[in-house]
């Protein structure tokens, strides 16, 4: 990734985020992660219109809530360490930064994480300093753009409005092409690739967020591969 991709969080950004980080969310261990801990919001709702008000923000706090996709990779990386040790990884659609926390606490080389929210940046500063890790934020959207030294692509959540959807999994396809590892994360929502992706593991997460169905939903990590059809929903939900 070239230097002038890789951004410093501006000290109004980082101010304003943190004030608003220790107001509206409590640090929390996130369930079955050892021990990784993030700021988390009680409501997604009540934290959007509260970031509204104050001027933090506009966009959808996604940064607040570990969702159920990002869990389950987070989960896989702490599991099997040997996916991306010693390698360089790159998280796209960060958020609050859990599966980039995931792959450093997991021993990855070198670990940046992409986002278009400048107040997920500050979350994700937020929560890595929390978990003793070292993250490089950059901001932007990923499809377009190079990937740097990245050998490891992850992504997760990114599922849920079709157009995004066909973006990150053509883009997500083509770094797979070049010889990258791609993971991702997904419970097997409406807009994930049905083709061209392996289940690795699937895990009983709980929906911290209140958006699934129910209380505990079943989420994966999956692999992709280089080809593949994506024209349609992922199968093997359990």
């Amino acid at each position: 990734m070239k230097d002038e991709y890789i951004i410093n969080i501006s000290k109004p950004v980082k101010d304003s985020g943190a004030a608003f980080l220790h107001t509206h969310t409590d640090v929390a261990e996130v369930p079955g992660c050892r021990g990784l801990r993030l700021h988390t919001a009680s409501s997604f709702t009540a934290t959007w219109e509260a970031a509204e008000a104050v001027g933090v923000s506009v966009a959808p706090p996604y940064w607040a809530i570990p969702w159920v996709g990002g869990q389950a990779l987070a989960r896989y990386l702490l599991a099997h360490p040997e996916r991306v040790a010693g390698r360089r990884v790159l998280d796209v659609g960060t958020g609050g930064g859990i599966c980039a926390i995931a792959a450093a606490m997991a021993g990855a080389a070198r670990v940046q994480a992409r986002d278009v929210d400048p107040m997920a940046l500050a979350a994700l500063a937020a929560n890595a300093a929390l978990n003793g890790v070292e993250v490089e934020p950059i901001e932007g959207d990923p499809p377009g753009v190079g990937v740097g030294e990245g050998e490891v692509i992850l992504a997760a959540d990114l599922w849920y409005e079709r157009f995004l959807a066909a973006a990150m999994t053509s883009w997500l396809r083509s770094q797979a092409g070049r010889g990258r590892l791609v993971l991702l994360g997904d419970p097997g929502r409406a807009y994930f690739p049905r083709r061209g992706v392996d289940a690795l593991e699937w895990f009983h997460v709980e929906d911290i967020a209140g958006t699934e169905s129910e209380a505990t939903v079943a989420s994966a990590a999956w692999e992709m591969a280089a080809h593949g059809r994506d024209d349609g929903p992922a199968g093997g939900v359990v």
